[in-house]
């Protein structure tokens, strides 16, 4: 368990994304579409890694490929698999074994979760609301979302950083 990664969510356009997740062995970047509610589902499945499933899944639509992430909490620490499949359409009921692994690493759970709440505060903090709606078309801004990691991560990890509140 390293506590090293590095994780962001830029709106680089008009319904993309570049995701950008790294630890001091490697890095992974993508641009992620808006066909799915990309960085919701990022928060919810980070938020499930405080209840009892043990493993949660996450998609990324690159259009046309897809990037899935598995996150195994084991314990305080959570192993992150990244796998890339050539379309999204023709991947998304098939396992991870039939993916090729891009990334992994084994992080404390309050770095994993301080790192999404910060890179979705920050996306907050430079577009507001009504500008991420505006740029990710489809889905609003996850505050509520945002805020129920915020408050278990609190809760839960003894994370000492400090933690704003989910508002523009």
């Amino acid at each position: 368990m390293t506590g090293d990664l590095q994780f962001s969510w830029e709106l680089s356009g008009s319904g993309w994304a570049t995701c950008r997740v790294a630890d001091s062995a490697s890095e992974q970047k993508h641009f992620v579409s808006y066909c799915t509610d990309a960085l919701a589902d990022l928060i919810h499945r980070v938020t499930g890694l405080y209840g009892p499933a043990s493993v949660q899944r996450v998609s990324f639509d690159l259009e046309p490929a897809e990037v899935r992430w598995v996150l195994r909490g084991q314990g305080s620490a959570v192993s992150i698999a990244i796998y890339e499949f050539p379309d999204m359409f023709t991947s998304y009921d098939k396992p991870e074994s039939e993916g090729k692994l891009v990334w992994r690493s084994r992080q404390p759970r309050a770095f994993l979760s301080h790192a999404v709440v910060e890179a979705a505060q920050d996306v907050l903090r430079i577009h507001g609301e009504d500008g991420y709606q505006a740029k990710w078309v489809r889905h609003p801004f996850p505050v509520a979302a945002l805020q129920d990691l915020r408050r278990l991560h609190v809760r839960d990890d003894s994370c000492e950083l400090p933690h704003e509140a989910a508002s523009p």
